[in-house]
């Protein structure tokens, strides 16, 4: 689903239908990366959302690879609070001006809205504000075991839905616990949003499941108070607060907060991450007893950060009649000296009314040399055992280390390979891909030390996933396919669809697959890119004229072309009879399959006939009437 609902135009066309499966609807949403659009899906009958990675920043790698790891990171989540991913694949854009391919990922349709709605509204209560808050943090727990770390959690990243359930959205800048590369920076763009990165994330330092629960704890301060913790003029400074700065009370700004929240939200918000709560389960239930009105335990309270020493006579407890003893301790502990005359001594012997001035100056002597005595036998005592004890520890033996079993994780998906390696006690792996043509793609071929293996849990283990077969051969079924289909399939072997090529075919379809670049049967190094020719639905017409009628008419119904000739028979004088002196289509011009050829084809003109000469005329003897 999308960090926020709008209408708008949408980027891709809604004609569509993406694989052949998933019709595509109205656009329900907007994020800073993606557009979502309502779907359904045909095959199953059930209502999804597509979400769609933006054309001008689909030509961007980083941001490819960003949307592609969504959806591998949330696709090996199951958890009721999270939002499931159902498939994936890429589509043509509508705009004839974008060139690229556009990702896609076909999820969970959830009905409802965000936080960010719901605090926008004010319709958020400190009871409904923690109930959503623990439904975040049982989604991070489960995604924290399964070695994601979310990154991004916000507001706008978690919807409600009508029956008052929680999902986690929007894993887009989501990265494995064991990615040492998952800072707050990636090529210079920030990942995250400025009022709840953490200090570390600020810093661009690598993040871990503590980063994610303080940005927890920034959503609950907000859902609470109606406000982040931080606000600036600039992201700049609200990250800076976020090192620098201690955040106000919520009950400062809610006044019906209990102090036992704001003891759950000073720990959360914590600078140091080992200040922190070290896991959401722990986080989940400090909550859930400041909500139940229990006592603040230690899990709830923040850990003091330590300060300046206190004075030595804060700790120490006196009767009324032990003060100057006390203070001359202090004296002494805080490096005075005791043959400073004490105005307050003078007062306190003096209300003692012990003997006279004289008696008094030999007993206070005996006092301060007695305690001077006491203080320098204590010392030397702390010095000897410190030093005993640094002694030993210096020159021990260190302890064996603690060892567990590597466990046997091959042919398990990822997830479930990091999930066995942190369960065995050991602590997130390094993930290291390379080919495999044994071992399926996205599966764990093995890991260094090997499965079996007894070694320290302190040691770091690296576990090898499979990018598939080093070399693919090209499969024969890819023609007669859709574009968007064949382009799925070479995906799904590890290779790449490069370039498409249009070409002519007097029998497939338009738009179906007529062959590939290099050819279809060839094996070829994984990764390659493969051109894919697709059919345009028509033939070319070659040049027929001077062929005979005959040689013609085989040359149009020959299988590479299967047009339909028709014959006419022309008089011309000048062609040899029975030769094709025109034809209707010009040479060179694509036809739809099948289309009809006129051939004018020349014949003997009729002789001329021959003139018959006319007869002369006779004389006719003028008869002249005679008389009778």
């Amino acid at each position: 689903m999308s960090a926020e609902f709008l209408r708008g135009q949408p980027t891709l066309n809604t004609d569509n239908v993406l694989n052949g499966r998933y019709e595509v609807g109205e656009l329900i949403g907007r994020g800073g990366m993606a557009d979502v659009y309502l779907g359904r899906d045909i095959r199953l009958g059930r209502t999804v959302a597509i979400k769609v990675l933006r054309p001008d920043l689909a030509r961007d790698p980083l941001f490819q690879s960003r949307f592609r790891r969504e959806a591998r990171a949330v696709a090996g989540l199951n958890h009721p609070s999270v939002v499931s991913v159902y498939d994936t694949g890429d589509q043509e854009s509508a705009s004839p001006r974008d060139d690229v391919r556009l990702p896609y990922i076909v999820m969970e349709y959830v009905p409802g809205r965000t936080l960010r709605d719901l605090l926008k509204a004010d319709e958020l209560t400190i009871e409904k504000s923690i109930d959503y808050s623990l439904g975040v943090l049982a989604a991070l727990d489960y995604s924290h075991r399964s070695g994601i770390v979310h990154r991004d959690i916000k507001p706008a990243n978690v919807m409600v839905t009508a029956d008052g359930g929680v999902k986690v959205m929007d894993f887009g800048i989501a990265r494995a616990m064991a990615d040492s590369a998952a800072t707050m920076t990636q090529t210079q763009a920030v990942v995250g949003t400025a009022q709840y990165l953490s200090p570390e994330q600020a810093r661009g330092e690598t993040v871990d499941a503590r980063s994610d629960l303080y940005s927890a704890a920034c959503l609950l301060f907000e859902l609470l108070t109606g406000r982040p913790p931080f606000i600036g003029d600039s992201p700049v400074s609200v990250a800076y607060q976020h090192v620098r700065e201690q955040p106000v009370t919520a009950s400062s700004l809610n006044p019906e907060i209990p102090a036992a929240l704001d003891d759950v939200l000073k720990r959360g918000l914590a600078k140091d991450r080992d200040h922190r709560y070290q896991t959401a389960r722990e986080f989940r239930e400090a909550l859930l007893s400041a909500r139940d009105g229990g006592p603040v335990t230690a899990a709830t309270q923040a850990i003091a950060v330590p300060g300046p020493a206190a004075p030595a006579t804060s700790a120490m407890e006196s009767s009324p009649g032990d003060e100057p003893r006390t203070r001359a301790m202090a004296k002494v502990l805080a490096g005075g000296s005791l043959t400073e005359d004490s105005p307050d001594e003078d007062e306190d012997h003096s209300a003692l009314n012990i003997g006279t001035t004289g008696d008094r100056e030999p007993r206070q002597k005996a006092r301060r040399r007695a305690w001077i005595t006491v203080f320098a036998v204590l010392v030397a005592l702390v010095l000897a055992v410190g030093g005993f004890v640094g002694w030993n520890m210096l020159n021990a033996e260190p302890p064996a280390p603690v060892t567990a079993t590597v466990p046997q994780i091959e042919g398990q998906s990822q997830t479930d390979a990091m999930n066995a390696i942190i369960s065995a006690g050991f602590q997130p792996p390094r993930i290291t891909e390379e080919f495999s043509n044994t071992v399926a793609e996205d599966l764990a071929i093995r890991t260094t030390p090997a499965g079996g293996a007894d070694v320290p849990k302190d040691e770091g283990i690296t576990l090898y996933i499979s990018k598939g077969p080093s070399s693919v051969s090209i499969p024969q079924d890819l023609v007669g396919m859709t574009e968007s289909g064949a382009r799925d399939e070479l995906r799904g072997l590890g290779l790449k669809g490069g370039a498409t090529i249009a070409g002519n075919s007097p029998t497939m379809e338009d738009g179906r697959v007529l062959g590939t670049e290099p050819a279809i049967g060839e094996t070829v190094p994984a990764g390659s890119e493969v051109n894919i020719v697709i059919s345009t639905g028509q033939v070319t017409v070659p040049n027929l004229i001077g062929m005979t009628a005959d040689q013609a008419k085989v040359t149009l119904v020959h299988p590479t072309l299967l047009l339909a000739p028709k014959v006419v028979e022309v008089e011309d004088a000048a062609a040899a009879p029975g030769t094709v002196i025109s034809q209707s289509v010009p040479s060179g011009t694509n036809v739809a399959q099948g289309s009809s050829v006129i051939l004018s084809v020349a014949k003997e003109p009729a002789p001329t006939p021959t003139p018959t000469p006319s007869a002369s005329p006779s004389s006719t003897p003028s008869t002249t009437p005679g008389r009778r």
